[in-house]
């Protein structure tokens, strides 16, 4: 920390040194009219014409009257070549004062050196930000015009996500998966707005939280003097306007559940949820796969996809299968065939401490849990879940004591969750009481939100609804293993002053 400190010291006087030549190393503008990524594609179309480009010094070697250097912008890195005789005394002693890490802007024309590497030939260039504080030094080379990173900050997995702008300029594989969390938000909205959705907002500070069950964050509003809680789900909300006329309605925002922390849960999360009147869960199956291999073909330029080692398969349609089904074929268990205290046993080697009162569909959807999803490949809609699983959903018309409910799955990731939603507000009001009922003794039970029943009262057309989980989505697309990895601040534990990845 000391030798840190030092370098910054150090760098700060190179900063009075360049401004006592003249120059502000933070002016306020430059116009980089080309990018790494076109010189590169085509260097020949710009060997005569001076290019324009702005980025991050990411090396620097040579000394004396020439120096070269690697300058990196948003889509690439390039070589480039400095001479004093090219860009003059002065604009070279402010050359020599410049670190890794420096933003500058040059200009000059290209050629390719006689190792084939395209270079940026320097006639004149202008510092753009003199950075302070030095990046973790990597150890790199070129190999066969591939580039090798040793030592790499992935491995520091703790920096990346507490300091993810370090990240984001040594490892140009995260930016890439940021750029296509974009470009699946994109393709999500596209497909719903081609198909007549309407994008809404709802609240995120609710005075009744509902629509899942999770822990809620707590507030409180000084100026009305009222309690108010961090949205869980959009879904009440997005049914009040279904009543109210809006036929095709989605939320894409944040929520926030206050609950624990592993590679497929943070306590912010994105969440796409739609809900289409006149339709059922097998028209968001159909909407579901839509998305997925729409996104996946904008990313990825294909319907397959590499995850964690596996290929699958993205084309529609997707495998369906019920719950009970998917116990019997991956764990070989016929829950018709055992009684509750059977049942109870069984969740009971996973789960020692599960409680004697868990209803017999909770056994059902625990062993599940349990024995079957991470056998499941997928894609693969499960469907037809315990009616005690949820109080908004409609009963099966196929399965007595089970309703139509799916979720779907790839290589074990459950990425959504789908209901022919209920639409009858008697037996809505007798579900959402019976679920209250359990409040005590489980607080992930929403309260009871009386204003969403009076609008049920009035009455909701059949309506299908769907969410998907966007972070995991773009993990599946973008072969991630963690959501930390596509989330670009991730929740952390405050960092204590013993903590080694502070830079």
């Amino acid at each position: 920390m000391e030798y840190e400190q030092l370098l910054i010291e150090q760098r700060k006087a190179k900063i009075e040194a360049i401004r006592a030549l003249g120059v502000d190393p933070y002016p306020y503008r430059f116009d980089p009219a080309n990018t790494t990524r076109e010189i590169v594609a085509d260097p020949e179309r710009f060997s005569e014409q001076p290019v324009s480009i702005a980025g991050r010094l990411m090396s620097i070697r040579g000394k004396g009257k020439t120096a070269f250097a690697h300058i990196q912008d948003a889509e690439g890195r390039i070589q480039i070549y400095v001479r004093r005789d090219a860009v003059g005394e002065t604009p070279y002693s402010i050359w020599n004062l410049l670190d890794i890490g420096d933003i500058i802007g040059v200009k000059g024309p290209v050629f390719v050196t006689h190792t084939g590497e395209t270079t940026v030939q320097v006639t004149e260039f202008v510092v753009l930000c003199k950075s302070i504080r030095p990046l973790p030094v990597v150890k790199e080379q070129m190999v066969e015009g591939e580039r090798r990173v040793y030592d790499d900050i992935r491995s520091n997995v703790e920096l990346r996500y507490r300091h993810r702008s370090i990240d984001l300029i040594i490892n140009p594989e995260v930016r890439e998966v940021f750029r296509k969390r974009s470009q699946i938000l994109q393709t999500v909205r596209r497909v719903l707005e081609d198909r007549g959705f309407v994008e809404v907002e709802t609240p995120a500070l609710q005075r009744v939280y509902g629509g899942a069950n999770a822990r809620p964050f707590k507030t409180h509003h000084n100026a009305l003097d009222i309690d108010l809680y961090l949205k869980i789900s959009p879904e009440l909300y997005l049914k009040r306007l279904v009543v109210g006329g809006l036929e095709r309605v989605y939320d894409l925002s944040k929520n926030f559940r206050n609950e624990g922390i592993d590679r497929t849960h943070n306590p912010e999360f994105t969440m796409l949820e739609a809900y289409q009147a006149y339709a059922d869960f097998n028209d968001m199956m159909a909407l579901t796969e839509a998305m997925y291999v729409e996104s996946c073909l904008k990313v990825n330029g294909t319907a397959t996809i590499a995850l964690q080692g596996r290929e699958i398969n993205l084309e529609p349609p997707w495998e369906r299968v019920e719950m009970v089904e998917a116990i019997e074929k991956h764990a070989g268990i016929t829950v018709e065939n055992l009684s509750d205290e059977e049942l109870l046993s069984m969740v009971r080697v996973h789960d020692p401490d599960a409680p004697p009162v868990l209803s017999r569909g909770m056994l059902i959807a625990d062993l599940f849990e349990y024995r079957v999803e991470k056998e499941l490949t997928g894609p693969v809609f499960v469907t037809n879940h315990p009616e005690e699983t949820s109080p908004l959903c409609k009963a099966s018309r196929t399965r007595p004591g089970f309703i139509e409910r799916f979720e779907p799955y790839i290589l074990g990731y459950e990425i959504g969750n789908a209901y022919s939603e209920m639409n009858d507000p008697v037996r809505q009001r007798q579900l959402l009481e019976a679920q209250a009922a359990h409040r005590e003794v489980d607080g992930e039970v929403p309260p009871v939100d009386e204003d969403f029943l009076r609008a049920m009262e009035i009455g909701m057309p059949p309506t299908g609804g769907l969410g998907i989980g966007i972070d995991r989505m773009v993990m599946v697309l973008t072969d991630q293993a963690s959501i930390r990895d596509v989330i670009a601040f991730p929740t952390l534990r405050p960092a204590d002053a013993r903590d080694a990845d502070t830079p």
